[in-house]
């Protein structure tokens, strides 16, 4: 699969750039979230980095026919109608596994919302796990893994801190981009 994720980028003239963290646990969050091209760049580029993740998706896309897919490539089908705490139950998660990456977009949707979600915050927050700022750069044809960014409880000033790393990264669909 590596190789035919290459040959993906090399055709349509993308790059990858940075390197994952040598960490067994974390939240790895991708932005700007524009649109549907954002999630195929993005699984080529966890076959290319060798980057076995997890995501959240709603569990309407886990259905037949396809939904063995979704499984495959790391999906964890949610219920979005239920009032369980997304929070508490990814939490659970890092603490019963050895090794965990969740990946999750902090819009949470392709389309404009006003501002980012915190879940992925609070998972990482209270998993005790750090935050990997990862990203699909449509203006430069690039997908990268950015710093690692820890937590401190101050959701206001850390927030601000990882959109400034976003700032400059263009989606697909700027328009839709909520990094004010």
């Amino acid at each position: 699969m590596k190789l035919l994720a290459r040959f993906f980028y090399w055709l349509t003239g993308w790059k990858t750039e940075g390197e994952v963290p040598k960490l067994k646990k974390f939240v790895a969050i991708m932005a700007p979230h524009t649109s549907a091209w954002d999630v195929i760049y993005g699984l080529f580029a966890k076959y290319i980095f060798e980057l076995d993740f997890s995501f959240f998706g709603k569990q309407e896309i886990f259905s037949t026919p396809y939904g063995f897919i979704f499984k495959a490539l790391g999906g964890i089908p949610v219920d979005r109608a239920s009032k369980h705490n997304m929070v508490e139950q990814a939490v659970k998660t890092f603490n019963e596994r050895e090794h965990f990456i969740l990946a999750l977009s902090p819009e949470g949707t392709r389309e404009y919302v006003a501002k980012w979600r915190t879940g992925f915050y609070y998972i990482a927050l209270q998993a005790k796990v750090p935050i990997v700022l990862t990203y699909i750069d449509f203006g430069r044809r690039v997908a990268g893994i950015g710093p690692v960014f820890y937590p401190t409880g101050d959701i206001e000033k850390d927030m601000e801190e990882m959109k400034k790393f976003y700032r400059p990264i263009k989606g697909k669909h700027p328009e839709k981009g909520v990094i004010e």
